[in-house]
């Protein structure tokens, strides 16, 4: 399985890995499956770390360094995945969030959360 796990699963993983929920922790250390993440989690941590939010409050490039390092590949944002977005319908307000839906969608990748509001949308998402 191609996983994404979105921004705050990252985070968990890279420095709480007590608050990866069980579920997402055995998909992304299951080695049959490939796991990315997204240079908008990447964008979205530097801009909330930037304005002081607690939860976000990390080095952005050694979360990167320490991503590739454990083999995770990196997803660019490209104008494809703007042109999803678009089309989305409008149940969250975070363009981050829904950057990730519109990668998971144009790149076949199942997108993972622990956000209930997330999970909502359609398209390849699993709630963990």
């Amino acid at each position: 399985m191609r996983l994404l796990p979105d921004s705050h699963l990252l985070l968990w993983s890279a420095f709480k890995t007590a608050r990866v929920p069980p579920a997402a922790a055995a998909l992304m250390n299951d080695p049959e499956n490939e796991v990315f993440f997204s240079a908008a989690s990447i964008w979205e941590i530097a801009i909330k770390a930037s304005r002081g939010r607690d939860d976000f409050r990390v080095d952005v490039r050694r979360l990167r360094n320490g991503l590739v390092g454990n083999g995770y590949t990196e997803i660019p944002v490209n104008s494809d995945h703007a042109a999803v977005a678009a089309t989305l319908p409008l149940l969250l307000k975070d363009p981050f969030d829904r950057m990730l839906v519109a990668q998971a969608i144009s790149e076949g990748v199942t997108l993972l959360t622990a956000d209930s509001t997330v999970a909502i949308y359609p398209g390849p998402i699993r709630k963990v």
